[in-house]
């Protein structure tokens, strides 16, 4: 007995009932050798029969008939149009209120966002400090007054010198920077959460499925200010939980920083000390300016605190 070809198709077998047929062969006698030469699953004895029938009738093709059902037509270039109106008009749109809006399938106008219009839509993301016009204008006041302040160190008008060395390292021809101190406050929590990216390790698809406990950050915390200068950290004053700084606080920081400059940077206070800081309430209040102008520290300011949150949600890839 000859081996059952492996290899075969559709269009090869409904070729091969048609020669036969037309031999005159019947039906269970045609399906006995196409198995016998291609296998018992190439053709079952009811589809021989369903094809040697449709031969009969006067059929000459031996493809697959068009099959019924709706007809693709939404998926046109109206539609693709009117959904990147409605997407342009509000980013936030769902593909729901799109397909109701427009009365055509959801499946549709998905496949028209991602497939024809190539959107992604991205969640939202908290912006910390929106700035109004005046944060703006402060900040190109404040820039301005700091280039100035460059090239009344330099002694001229030429800042061009002025930029980030090959180590990444600004560098500059002036005393400013050696002698300039940035300090500010912010929130400590005791207890900080593992994020997810953190906590991502290596497996393999056979290594068991690793579990974390969901733990949120703790509601405990403590004020912590920092200065520090070119060089890195001079001070780190942390408050004493469920206290806040005020202008009194604040001055005996400053004494802390007067006394750690004197132990780390002792040039500092030979050639003059210059504190850049914000205008919270404890750094401009009257009892900190005479403590400044009693030991002679020039002051710079930087941009104000924002404390407003603004989410924004937009959609990338825009063609």
């Amino acid at each position: 007995m000859a081996t059952p070809t492996k290899e075969w198709s559709k269009l090869e077998i409904r070729a091969v009932v048609r020669f036969l047929f037309s031999k005159g062969t019947k039906p269970s006698e045609i399906h006995k050798q196409i198995a016998e030469t291609y296998g018992e699953g190439a053709m079952s004895i009811s589809r021989v029969y369903q094809w040697c029938t449709w031969f009969g009738e006067g059929r000459t093709s031996l493809g697959d008939e068009p099959k019924s059902g709706r007809p693709k037509t939404s998926t046109n270039e109206e539609n693709t149009t009117r959904v990147d109106e409605l997407i342009r008009c509000d980013r936030r749109m769902k593909i729901r209120e799109i397909a109701l809006k427009l009365e055509i399938p959801k499946s549709t106008v998905h496949e028209i966002v991602h497939d024809t219009l190539g959107y992604l839509k991205v969640s939202a993301r908290w912006v910390p400090k929106m700035l109004t016009e005046n944060h703006k204008l402060q900040k190109v006041e404040i820039s301005q007054r700091l280039l100035q302040r460059c090239q009344q160190d330099n002694g001229d008008e030429d800042t061009t010198h002025i930029g980030v060395g090959p180590g990444g390292d600004f560098q500059a021809n002036n005393n400013l920077f050696d002698n300039l101190i940035t300090g500010d406050e912010t929130w400590v929590h005791l207890n900080t959460s593992e994020t997810k990216r953190d906590s991502m390790t290596w497996k393999h698809p056979s290594s068991p499925v690793t579990k974390k406990f969901k733990v949120q950050r703790s509601a405990a915390k403590v004020m912590a200010t920092v200065f520090l200068d070119a060089k890195g950290v001079i001070l780190l004053d942390i408050l004493p939980q469920g206290q806040c700084i005020n202008a009194a606080r604040y001055c005996s920081t400053l004494d802390r920083l007067k006394e750690a400059i004197r132990r780390k940077r002792p040039e500092l206070l030979r050639r003059g000390v210059v504190l850049q800081h914000d205008n919270a309430t404890p750094h401009s209040a009257n009892l900190t300016q005479q403590w400044l102008q009693r030991y002679g520290w020039e002051i710079l300011p930087i941009l104000p605190t924002v404390q407003t949150w603004h989410p924004m949600t937009f959609i990338c890839l825009d063609p």
